[in-house]
């Protein structure tokens, strides 16, 4: 396949910015050996990781180009076996990039949650509360539907009884809202063994995103004078 030597230039970054998200994931011990995978979308091309890739060893020869179609359009490997979900996700919500990973915490509470509430300001960046999408066999088309369809008004959500998945603007807030899903859940784990953790009421939500885009929450900002 020919590309133009600007959408070549961006899909290389891209590429760079999935391998370094895919190995950050790795070692903070959020995938383990070849489960999770990755994508990141530049207009009709999705660069996504190659099926029974070790996402911590990932590299650029294990990420495959395909388009919205799935058609393979680059690389020698097959696509991740969960490029159903990816792809439903990319045609109902045109993120520019997702995660799909198995942390241990957020994991073990979609075997038993029916939702995630949101008990934390910083759960915001997810949507606030995250659904937990029901069970359905990976790879199948059921699979992409029922996951992308808890991901409605969504940054993130768990999967029952399977892992999570997040989406962002590029792979590293994809791969921050990961890690972000998995201290909440880690959050909500540790108050529900003191007692029943108080949750964010509707109109305190509000509150807050009203809060946070006022004063520019979790943003670098210069000095006012």
């Amino acid at each position: 396949m020919t590309l133009s030597r600007e959408t070549d230039g961006e899909l290389r970054r891209l590429i760079d910015g999935l391998v370094e998200a895919a190995r950050g994931l790795a070692d903070a011990g959020l995938v383990s050996g070849s489960s999770g995978n990755l994508s990141a979308r530049t207009g009709g091309l999705i660069a996504v990781s190659a099926t029974g890739a070790r996402l911590s060893r990932l590299d650029a020869e294990q990420v495959t180009v395909v388009d919205l179609d799935g058609r393979v359009l680059r690389g020698g490997l097959a696509p991740t076996s969960e490029l159903a979900l990816h792809l439903e996700i990319y045609r109902r919500y045109d993120p520019g990039a997702i995660v799909h990973a198995h942390p241990p915490v957020a994991t073990a509470l979609s075997c038993v949650l029916d939702e995630l509430p949101c008990i934390h300001p910083d759960m915001l960046d997810l949507g606030g509360t995250v659904r937990v999408a029901a069970y359905e066999t990976f790879g199948s088309h059921e699979f992409a539907e029922i996951t992308a369809s808890a991901l409605e008004d969504r940054r993130a959500v768990l999967m029952s009884n399977h892992g999570t998945v997040a989406i962002g603007n590029t792979p590293e807030q994809a791969a921050d809202r990961t890690r972000l899903l998995e201290w909440a859940a880690g959050l909500y784990w540790r108050a529900s063994l003191l007692g029943p953790p108080r949750v964010l009421s509707g109109s305190q939500q509000e509150e807050l995103r009203a809060m946070v885009h006022r004063i520019g929450y979790g943003q670098l900002r210069p000095l006012e004078p």
